[in-house]
């Protein structure tokens, strides 16, 4: 029996990220746990499939993260449990605001900036 059961699967369901492969062949007792951690939602069944699909389409796309991969699988997820363009759209649109700091951030910083270039 293997001893990483949970991340062998999301490698054969095409669920893994290669970018993990690194750390899975450094510590594939410790990637598994993680792994155990992250797909808990979906195996406990609290939370319906398309919400789960919504939830990691957010992660996936948001400024913090921006892993096209992820975006279109869960897309395609979501899209097979039934959910609508508007619903997605939904979620990217929500999942946007988590950048508006740029804005909060950098407009101010760029009324300053203009502010002293007219003082010369």
């Amino acid at each position: 029996m293997s001893k990483t059961p949970i991340t062998d699967h999301m490698r054969q369901s095409g669920n893994w990220n290669e970018a993990w492969d690194e750390f899975a062949e450094f510590d594939p007792l410790w990637t598994e746990k993680f792994m155990d951690m992250g797909t808990l939602p979906m195996r406990t069944g609290v939370l319906d499939r398309k919400t789960i699909e919504f939830l990691f389409l957010a992660v996936n796309a948001a400024c913090t993260h921006m892993y096209a991969p992820g975006v279109r699988r869960h897309i395609r997820g979501a899209l097979d449990q039934g959910a609508t363009k508007e619903e997605i759209m939904t979620v990217l649109q929500l999942v946007s605001a988590i950048g508006i700091q740029s804005c909060s951030l950098g407009a101010p910083i760029l009324k300053e900036e203009l502010a002293a270039r007219e003082q010369g």
